[in-house]
C-alpha cells in the first residue's frame, strides 16, 4: 500500500515549528559565537598566555577552529540518524550537547590555576560544541523546509538562518553589557564566566519549546516507503554512502555556495574584534557595539532575503550577496580604518546585509538539492565541510596576514577571492526554487521543474 502524501502544514503549525527552530539555533549559535568572542577578548590571556598578544590570540583561534573540525563528523553522525529515525530527536540531542559543553566552559579553571590542563579541557569542550553544531544546522533548516510549502519555503526556512545573527547578537550583547558595567580586571577575573553559565538556562527554555514540535511529514512519508521496501527485501545503503555515490555534485555545490558566505561572516564579526582592539588599539566596546548593531539589522533582514528568493529564485539573491561582498571587501577595511564608531558600524552593517543575501536563501537552496532519504546527510555534509575550509580558517588566516603584513589589504583580497568562489559556484548551479521535496529529483512534475537559465545551460 502506497504511503499517504504529506498533508499541508497549517499556518499556526508552521509558525510554531519556525519558532522552535529559530530559538534552538539562536541558543546553539549563542554558545558557538560566545567562544569566538571570548577567544578574541579573554581566552588568549587566561588559557593561552603569551608575551605577544597576537600570538596568544592566534593560538586561541586555533582551538576555535578545532570546533569547526568536529562539525563534519557531527554532520555525518547526526545526518545518518536524522535520515533514519527523524529530524526532531536529533535536534533535541544537539541542543543538550551544545548547551552542556558551553555551561561547563563557564566552570573551567584557567591556565594560572591548573596549567596545561586548562587549555586541554577547553579544547575538548570545543570539540563537543563543534560536533553538536555539525548536526544542528541540517536538522533545524530541514524540519522547517519539509513542513513548509513549496511556494514560501525560502521565507520560512530562512528563519533558522536568522538564529546565527540572533545568537551572535545575544552573545555580543551580553559581553558588551558586562564590559559596560564591569572593570577590566573584574571581567578578566570572573565576569567572562557569566555568559557561559547563562547557557544552562537558555537550553532549558529551548528544550521546552523544541520537544513540542511534530516530526517532518515529508520524512515520515519517506520512512514509510523505506520500511515497505525493506519488508519486500530491498536493502538500502547508509545515507552518507548514498550521498557520495549519487549526490557528490550537490555536496560540492553546497560547499561552494557556503564558501564566501562563511568566510565573510567570521571576518566581519570574530576577526573584527581582533582588528579593532589590537591593530587599531580602540576599546573592545567599539567593535562589540558595532557588531551588536549590525547583527540586529542582519537578524531582521535575513527573512526578507529568503522571501525575495521565493519570488526571483535562490541563485539571483545569492549572487547579489556574493558579487556585492567581493566589491565591499576593500571598502570595508578602508571604513574601519577611520576609527570612527559610526563609520565602523556602517561598514559592519553593510557587510552583514550583503552576507544576509547569501545566507537567507541558503537553507532552502541547499535543502532542495537533495532527496529526502539523504537530505539530512547531504545538507549537513555540504555545509559542514565548507565550515572547515572556510569559516574555521578565516580568523586564523586573517590574523596571520595581519601579523605578517601589518595591513588590511591582504585580508580584503582574501575576502574578495572567497566571494568570487561562491559567485562562480552559484552561477553554474541549477535553480531549485519550486521543487517538491516529497519527490525525488527524477519524479518532479514538469510544472514544478526549476527554470533552467543561461547560466545553468553553460
Amino acid at each position: 500500500m502506497a504511503a499517504a502524501r504529506p498533508t499541508a502544514t497549517s499556518p499556526g503549525s508552521i509558525k510554531r515549528i519556525v519558532a522552535a527552530s529559530l530559538i534552538g539555533t539562536t541558543i546553539e549559535w549563542y554558545d558557538f559565537f560566545l567562544y569566538g568572542s571570548a577567544a578574541a577578548l579573554v581566552f588568549n590571556t587566561l588559557f593561552f598566555p603569551s608575551a605577544d598578544p597576537l600570538v596568544g590570540t592566534l593560538i586561541a583561534f586555533i582551538t576555535y577552529a578545532i570546533g569547526f573540525a568536529a562539525r563534519p563528523l557531527g554532520g555525518i553522525v547526526f545526518g545518518h540518524y536524522g535520515d533514519k529515525i527523524g529530524r526532531k530527536k536529533l535536534l533535541v540531542l544537539s541542543l543538550l550537547m551544545m548547551g552542556g559543553a558551553t555551561f561547563a566552559m563557564g566552570l573551567l579553571p584557567t591556565y594560572e590555576t591548573i596549567g596545561i590542563g586548562a587549555p586541554i579541557l577547553l579544547t575538548v569542550l570545543r570539540l563537543i560544541q563543534g560536533f553538536a553544531l555539525g548536526g544542528e544546522w541540517g536538522g533545524a533548516v530541514l524540519i522547517v523546509s519539509e513542513h513548509g510549502g513549496d511556494k514560501h519555503r525560502g521565507f520560512w526556512a530562512s528563519w533558522p538562518q536568522a538564529g546565527a545573527p540572533g545568537g551572535n547578537l545575544l552573545a555580543t550583547g551580553v559581553l558588551a553589557l558586562l564590559a559596560a558595567v564591569q572593570s577590566e580586571s573584574d571581567f578578566q577575573a570572573w565576569g567572562w564566566r557569566i555568559p557561559f553559565l547563562l547557557s544552562g538556562l537558555l537550553v532549558v527554555i529551548g528544550l521546552w519549546i523544541r520537544v513540542s514540535v511534530s516530526e517532518s511529514p515529508v520524512f515520515l512519508e519517506a520512512q514509510a516507503k523505506a520500511e515497505a521496501a525493506a519488508a519486500s527485501g530491498v536493502k538500502e545503503e547508509a545515507p552518507v554512502v548514498e550521498v557520495f555515490r549519487r549526490s557528490w555534485r550537490e555536496v560540492l555545490s553546497a560547499i561552494g555556495t557556503r564558501f564566501g558566505e562563511n568566510i565573510s561572516y567570521y571576518i566581519l564579526t570574530s576577526f573584527l574584534l581582533v582588528y579593532v582592539t589590537l591593530h587599531l588599539e580602540l576599546p573592545k566596546s567599539t567593535a562589540l557595539n558595532a557588531v551588536l548593531i549590525g547583527s540586529a539589522i542582519h537578524f531582521v533582514t535575513i527573512p526578507l532575503w529568503g522571501a525575495l528568493s521565493d519570488r526571483i529564485g535562490r541563485r539571483p539573491v545569492t549572487l547579489i550577496g556574493s558579487v556585492g561582498m567581493a566589491v565591499w571587501a576593500f571598502a570595508f577595511f578602508g571604513l574601519v580604518d577611520s576609527k570612527s564608531f559610526v563609520v565602523i558600524t556602517l561598514a559592519v552593517t553593510a557587510g552583514l546585509l550583503l552576507h544576509g543575501a547569501m545566507y537567507g536563501p541558503q537553507a532552502a537552496f541547499i535543502s532542495e538539492m537533495f532527496d529526502t532519504k539523504v537530505r539530512y546527510s547531504g545538507a549537513s555534509m555540504g555545509s559542514q565541510l565548507a565550515s572547515i575550509v572556510a569559516g574555521a580558517l578565516a580568523p586564523i588566516i586573517a590574523v596571520e596576514l595581519l601579523k605578517e603584513y601589518d595591513s588590511s589589504t591582504p585580508i580584503a583580497v582574501y575576502l574578495c577571492v572567497a566571494a568570487v568562489v561562491t559567485t562562480i559556484t552559484v552561477a553554474v548551479t541549477r535553480e531549485t526554487r519550486g521543487r517538491d521535496l516529497a519527490r525525488g529529483r527524477d519524479e518532479q512534475p514538469a510544472a514544478a521543474q526549476p527554470v533552467v537559465t543561461a547560466g545553468d545551460r553553460a
